[in-house]
């Protein structure tokens, strides 16, 4: 088997931890793979396949004699040191939003639109966690009866957001536990006990940048234009793992039990709904598993041809690092990329 050169730009964080581990579990055919940060997490020692790495600077030199580059530092580290990268000769599958709308740059979801790959110029974007969800459940559904409308509203966990809202939600829930005040510092506002509507910065629409991502993503990867999308996203005092309540439009009538049918058998897509005995997604057990949960799926007594439904995923996992290994292992699967060592 034709083994691979990766790196992992963000190495330190949440999602650069997940890649680790995602490879590993996935037997992905790594020959190496080496691992890079900021200045500031230069030094530190991760352990990969059960040996100490050291974790190196990110400079234009790292990616030579790399075959794939799995990025997820952040939106400006990624449009530097991408093209960088690809100039030297690795495929960049990139987990931030530097080039998710980008014309040229394919976004990608390999249960819905693995074909998108074969056209990159050496940057693949990864969509919003948010999205990956949201699509790998209507997709399906999608291409047996075309979607007019989506309404999606969003309760994200704090792990979206990186190791400082993770510990900031740790340290408020306690501060507030034991009777004390606590000042946010990630949040505009208090996260523990709490639920803020606004993730990422408002547009002059009243949308946030959250939600707008949403929008034209699915548009983008499902290839429908026409979708009339709208979105409101939320982030909740939750750890781990991403929950949507989705109004969905179809184009004719569909009936719950055909839906369930339809996804039981679609990619990445666990079905979980059966309320006599309150079995539904939710954000806990879904925490360290690699499918898509749903559930509720019923008939929206608010319009014609319409259901709603509940969606959960972890979104360290489908929802950044699993999406991103998948695309690379798409690729290879599809003879689209060979090591060049």
């Amino acid at each position: 088997m034709k083994e691979y050169r990766v790196a992992i730009v963000g190495a330190t964080g949440l999602v650069g931890q997940e890649f680790i581990k995602v490879l590993e579990q996935r037997n992905f055919p790594t020959s190496s793979i080496h691992l890079f940060a900021s200045d500031r997490s230069a030094g530190k020692k991760l352990f990969v396949s059960h040996q100490e790495a050291e974790v190196r600077e990110t400079t234009p030199a790292s990616f030579e004699e790399i075959d794939i580059a799995l990025f997820s530092a952040g939106a400006e580290i990624s449009r530097y040191f991408s093209p960088i990268a690809a100039q030297s000769g690795a495929v960049v599958v990139d987990n931030s939003s530097a080039f998710r709308m980008n014309p040229d740059v394919p976004l990608v979801v390999p249960e819905v639109n693995p074909e998108d790959i074969q056209w990159h110029k050496r940057i693949i974007a990864n969509p919003n966690c948010s999205t990956i969800q949201m699509v790998v459940v209507l997709y399906p559904l999608h291409k047996v009866n075309p979607i007019k409308r989506i309404i999606v509203d969003t309760y994200q966990a704090v792990s979206g957001t990186g190791v400082a809202a993770v510990e900031e939600l740790t340290t408020q829930t306690k501060q507030i536990l034991e009777g004390h005040t606590t000042i946010p510092h990630v949040y505009p506002h208090q996260i523990a006990f709490n639920v803020l509507p606004e993730i990422d910065v408002f547009l002059d629409s009243g949308y946030t940048v959250e939600e707008w991502k949403m929008v034209e993503e699915t548009r983008k990867i499902m290839h429908a234009d026409d979708i009339a999308i709208s979105a409101t996203c939320a982030r909740v005092p939750v750890f781990t793992g991403h929950s949507e309540a989705i109004h969905v439009e179809f184009s004719e009538h569909i009936s719950p039990e055909e839906a369930r049918r339809i996804l039981a058998q679609a990619p990445g897509v666990k079905v979980l709904d059966d309320p006599t005995i309150s079995l539904y997604p939710q954000p806990w057990s879904a925490a360290g598993t690699d499918e898509v949960f749903v559930g509720r799926i019923r008939q929206d007594a608010s319009q014609a041809n319409s259901l709603a439904m509940w969606v959960t995923a972890d979104n360290l996992r489908k929802g950044a690092a699993l999406n991103t290994v998948q695309i690379a292992e798409e690729m290879i699967n599809r003879e689209w990329i060979h090591p060049t060592g």
